[in-house]
Parts: structure tokens; sequence; C-alpha cells
């Protein structure tokens, strides 16, 4: 930077800055605000995050990272609220019933045949039964050990199986003896509880998942959400299957 003294006599020099040393320094510190500024900007004008290991650097991932997690827990919420709605509003039932009333060509036949056994529950209530039992699966088993396409316990099984197909053998895989079985259980059922009151068929139905016993106990269906939510699936996929 120029200086240039100027004595007054009294042996103190002033000093003075030149025109040039102030525009130089000028320049130099243009030249570095500058250089801070081309740093910290990147190519399309956007702050560029600090340079990595810095303690802003480390802020600006931990910023960063909260907004992703703040995010992420915000898409759960909203995912878990719509699958909540949807089940609170009955969507699942509604898709399984859609499923439900597609009855198997090979069993609509069976069905009706074995419907002759007990006039008290009609052919698509037992198509309903079915559909509702076991999605038509003929080698299905329950976590509680029930069996086939019409769901028998094994002990159910052995005092009520019928011989559905005529070839003398009473197989709980066999879905024609199944089914053949659970319409035979519907009409034994029936004469069990033809004494309880309130629906015919609706004590029928009951009977059918909670066991007759549990149907003379409390005089009609019992308060089995279980129990309930079954009479009220059967009937009302009843209502939408065709044979």
């Amino acid at each position: 930077m120029g200086v240039l003294r100027h004595h007054d006599g009294s042996g103190r020099g002033h000093r003075y800055r030149s025109a040039r040393g102030i525009a130089g320094r000028s320049t130099a510190r243009g030249h570095r605000h500058r250089r801070l500024g081309a740093s910290s900007i990147g190519p399309r004008g956007s702050a560029e995050p600090p340079p990595s290991g810095s303690p802003g650097y480390r802020g600006f991932v931990g910023r960063t990272g909260r907004i992703i997690a703040i995010v992420a827990a915000a898409v759960v919420v909203l995912g878990l609220a719509a699958v909540g709605g949807f089940l609170a509003l009955g969507g699942l039932d509604r898709w399984r019933d859609a499923q439900a009333i597609v009855v198997p060509e090979q069993y609509r036949p069976v069905i009706k045949e074995a419907a002759k056994r007990c006039k008290a529950v009609p052919a698509r209530v037992l198509a309903a039964q079915l559909a509702s039992e076991s999605s038509w699966d003929p080698r299905a088993v329950s976590p509680a050990g029930a069996q086939g396409i019409a769901q028998f316990m094994p002990e159910v099984w052995e005092a009520h199986g019928v011989d559905g197909d005529g070839d003398g053998i009473i197989d709980v895989w066999n879905p024609i003896d199944a089914i053949h079985s659970a319409a035979e259980l519907n009409c034994m059922n029936r004469k069990l509880v033809e004494d309880v009151p309130g629906d015919e068929l609706r004590n029928i139905l009951a009977a059918y998942n909670a066991g007759f016993n549990q149907v003379v106990r409390y005089q009609g269906v019992p308060p089995f959400p279980e129990t309930e939510q079954y009479v009220e699936r059967v009937l009302r996929r009843a209502e939408r299957i065709e044979l």
C-alpha cells in the first residue's frame, strides 16, 4: 500500500493512503469476496453442502436425514390410515365376497345334489359355506386342524363323514365326500336346534361353526364374534351366488 508522509514541522509525520493503495486494497477484497461467493454456489446457482468432514457438513447431513425420516414416517402413517380405512369400510370382506361368489364349475353339480340332503339349507347357502370355510381348497388345513373343503375337525369327520361319491371310501380330502358330509351335518344340526328360538337357518349355520351345544346354550346364535361374522358372511355371499 502506498503511503505519503507529510511533515508539519512538529516532528510528527502524518500518514496518508495513496489512491493507488486504496484502490489496490479494494480490488483485493473484491477478488476475495468473489472467490468466496463462487465456492458457495453450485453450477445451477443453488447452495452446495459444506465440505465433507466439516462441522457444517455433519449438521447438513443430520438435518437432511431428519427430513427424510419425517417424510418416510408420514408416508407410512398415511399408508396405514388408508389400509385401516379400507378394512373399516369392509373392503377386505367385499373383496373376499367377490371371490367367493364364483363357484368352480366342477363343484356345482355336487353342491346341487348334496343340498337335497337338507332342504333347510339351500344349495347357494351350502356353496357360500364352502367358500367361507376354505375358499374352495380341498386340501385346506386350518391352524386349529380343520381339514378339507368343508373344514371338518378329525373327530367330527369320524362321526359324521359320509361316502358322497359311492366309492366305498369316506375321505375328508375328497371334495365330493366332504361336500355331502357338510350337507348331512347341516341336516343333523337342524334337528338338534329345532327347539331353539330365532331364525332356523342362522341357528343351523351357527351350529356348524360353533357347535350345536353352543346354540342351545345361548338359545340362538352365540355371542362369539367369529360365529356372528361367519353367519353374516355366509348369508351375504349366498345372496350373490348363482349355481
